[in-house]
């Protein structure tokens, strides 16, 4: 069983919805990264998702695109990332670390380290999961079959728009959870409707085995304990990155992980 499972069937169990932040791995400054998960883990999360830094970002609203321009600056990609993952991984063997990011990161560093070296490379550092924005279903059942050989869960996203055919693609090689992108635009935008949620939920559980994380649009205690109700697990990024983007370093890992066991005692309450 990945670590993935292994999060959520704990956490069901108990009776309890996952908590998955997002950070720019990199952001606000270089080294900063493995020190963030270890204080959002001990502020609650279950699962973080790490965001590798990418000059097109066609899915993220303009927090997280200032975000990932601020790390490019300072020199981080994959390789960095990876890097971050390991160090994570010297202090926790247990939280699970989903990378999200977008195609071109991937397929650069196959060419640049070999056929195979992004799966290879990743497992070895104590990564557990992949989201890759702009890869569909249809167009890389090789990918997750690499994946699912070296223990890794390949996570997809699915929207409002999301027809029941591509729910059925996308059930059928998605693995550790799936991602519904609630509103219809890029992260941090719009408003939250949490009766159209509820109401999509059941939809995807129709196809979808797997468990259902909500995103996009996710920032403050009453937005996510609304999602849990309905959800498995409760994913914010734009939230995260304001309240640390300005913040000198001493203050990061404190910020968010104040703001993240506010959101904890929500969910749990």
């Amino acid at each position: 069983m990945s670590r993935i499972a292994a999060t959520f069937a704990r956490l069901q169990a108990d009776k309890r919805k996952a908590l998955i932040p997002y950070v720019t791995a990199g952001f606000p400054f270089a080294d900063i990264t493995p020190a963030l998960m270890h204080g959002m883990v001990e502020a609650g999360a279950d699962v973080i998702e790490l965001g590798v830094p990418f000059s097109d970002p066609m899915a993220d609203g303009p927090v997280i695109q200032k975000a990932g321009e601020r790390a490019l600056a300072l020199g981080i990609g994959l390789a960095q990332v990876l890097a971050m993952v390991r160090t994570f991984r010297e202090r926790d063997g247990r939280t699970p670390v989903v990378l999200m990011g977008y195609a071109n990161p991937v397929e650069r560093y196959d060419l640049t380290g070999g056929k195979g070296a992004f799966v290879r490379d990743a497992a070895a550092a104590g990564v557990d999961g992949v989201l890759v924005v702009d890869y569909p279903p249809e167009e890389c059942e090789a990918f997750a079959a690499d994946l699912r050989a070296a223990g890794l869960d390949l996570i997809f996203l699915l929207a409002p728009t999301s027809t029941p055919q591509r729910m059925q693609q996308v059930a059928r090689i998605a693995s550790g959870y799936v991602y519904y992108v609630s509103l219809k635009g890029v992260t941090g935008a719009g408003h939250l409707d949490t009766a159209a949620v509820e109401q999509a939920l059941p939809r995807i559980r129709e196809h979808v085995k797997v468990p259902v994380g909500v995103g996009f649009g996710i920032r403050d205690a009453d937005s996510a304990r609304a999602v849990g109700r309905v959800a498995d697990a409760v994913v914010i990024g734009t939230r995260i990155i304001q309240l640390i983007e300005a913040q000198p370093r001493e203050r990061v890992v404190p910020e968010a992980a104040a703001f993240l066991r506010g959101i904890r005692q929500a969910l749990d309450n």
